[in-house]
């Protein structure tokens, strides 16, 4: 066996430290041990078979199968499938789709789809993107962009054209009509070419600006680090699969705050009272004991719009929590104000529903669909204070976009002064606060406001902010 010389092994570690480097810029978290065993692994598999070598890092680096979401991505960047174009140059076509023959690539590919070639629909999107993806005029602007060569190819409108042909060579066989191969299926191949395609453009731009710079830009993150008021359906539903295993790690680090809380702080009048006996030298510190008492919770939540999806993910979060709290009544408005704490519990069956059935079935809009502040919290304070309690923790979720309507600041003073603690957890970048309809800043005055935009943040805020 023919021992790989030493530039060639350099370069492979470079591009596994390089891959470690974009993966935990994503949040991945991956210690020295399992890099070290990637490359073990890595090692033992050889770079003949790049699906195994990627089957390989993912199994050594990775602790969830969601994480593959921002593995592949990035793996495709540090172990691409080639070099330039198709033929393996690196020409930039400035006059990108001049000369290409569109007709004949979506001819090609409506026959690959159809066929299911994954190895031709893998060099059609290498093509696609060589042919019509290229834009700019100089070498500092030249770049590929995988909209543009999808704007271009328009492989969406393949669909009844592939459906026609299948079942036509259904027929020709004499076979009958699969009836799984439907729209659907169609679909999903279009959707991977689309995904190769925007795979390709990426690792074309990787070549002029980095690996390193187009992972940490053009990646997606993951559901966890999206931006709740950005996150789409897709994202939602992802994240609401990941409320129970959050939940568990919140739980586990709450007990660990509680078992350290009970152990006491130090008793400084009975430490000295005790040290008499020694002299005035404190030997043996008296511990002052607590009686543990899980918290009261209170959640008061804007389920309106765009900042709906963070309210239901936050209740269902809370809702998985609640063995650590003593009593948990959740609120929710929009204009007005109704408890849902009864349609929250209904909700472990249906999470994606929650969202309708609070508007369907609670009052929290009256005589307009617009969030107003202040009207829900003067009503909460008028019809529900005696839900806050001294032993109550308070998080108040929502923009804080009163839509030109009165802030009502005495209803949150008077929550905030019956409350042991009120937090306002605002899901908009702290630079946005107070632009525009935005009252944050004035809250902000009352009750102690933090940013939460993604799940990670919400998380770490529920854990450190909870008393024991």
């Amino acid at each position: 066996m023919t021992a790989r010389p030493d530039h060639v092994t350099d370069r492979v570690t470079d591009r596994v430290t390089g891959l470690v480097r974009a993966l935990r810029s994503h949040g991945i978290r991956i210690g020295t041990g399992e890099t070290v065993d990637a490359a073990a692994a890595l090692a033992a598999l050889g770079l003949d078979d790049r699906e195994r070598v990627r089957e390989g890092l993912a199994a050594a680096l990775l602790h969830q199968e969601s994480q593959r979401a921002v593995f592949d991505p990035v793996f495709e960047l540090y172990f691409p499938l080639g070099v330039g174009g198709p033929d393996g140059s690196d020409t930039h076509r400035k006059a990108a789709g001049r000369g290409a023959d569109r007709d004949g690539l979506r001819d090609r590919l409506a026959d690959a789809l159809a066929a299911d070639d994954q190895a031709l629909i893998g060099q059609l999107a290498v093509e696609a993107v060589d042919g019509f993806g290229g834009y700019g005029s100089s070498p500092g602007s030249d770049g590929w962009s995988s909209h543009q060569t999808l704007d271009r190819l328009a492989p969406e409108t393949l669909l009844a054209r592939v459906l026609a042909a299948i079942r036509a060579g259904s027929a020709a066989q004499g076979g009958e009509f699969t009836e799984r191969l439907e729209a659907d299926e169609i679909r999903r191949r279009i959707e991977g070419f689309r995904e190769r395609v925007r795979t390709e453009a990426r690792r074309r731009v990787a070549e002029r600006r980095g690996a390193e710079e187009i992972a940490r830009r053009a990646v997606a993150p993951s559901a966890e680090r999206v931006d709740f008021l950005l996150a789409g359906r897709a994202h939602l539903d992802e994240l609401r699969r990941a409320v129970h295993p959050l939940a568990r790690k919140l739980a586990t680090r709450l007990a660990a705050r509680r078992r350290r809380a009970a152990h006491g702080s130090i008793d400084l009048r009975r430490t000295l009272r005790g040290s008499l006996s020694t002299g005035g030298v404190p030997m043996r510190p008296v511990l002052r004991r607590r009686r543990p008492a899980r918290p009261e919770l209170v959640l008061l939540c804007d389920v309106s719009g765009s900042v709906a999806g963070f309210a239901n993910f936050t209740m269902l979060l809370v809702q998985a929590l609640h063995d650590q709290f003593s009593k948990v009544r959740v609120f929710a408005f929009v204009n007005r104000v109704d408890e849902v704490t009864g349609l929250l519990a209904h909700g472990v069956a249906d999470p994606a529903g929650l969202g309708g059935r609070i508007l369907g079935e609670a009052t929290v809009t009256g005589w307009h669909g617009s969030s107003d502040y202040g009207t829900a919290l003067g009503e909460f304070a008028e019809r529900y204070l005696d839900a806050v309690g001294p032993r109550s923790t308070v998080f108040i979720l929502g923009d804080a976009r009163t839509n030109m309507s009165d802030p009502n600041l005495p209803a949150l003073r008077q929550i905030s002064e019956r409350a042991r603690q009120v937090y306002w957890l605002n899901p908009e970048q702290r630079g946005q606060w107070s632009t525009g309809d935005s009252a944050a800043d004035a809250y902000a005055e009352l009750v102690e406001m933090r940013e939460c935009r993604n799940a990670v943040q919400l998380g770490g805020l529920i854990a450190r902010l909870l008393p024991v």
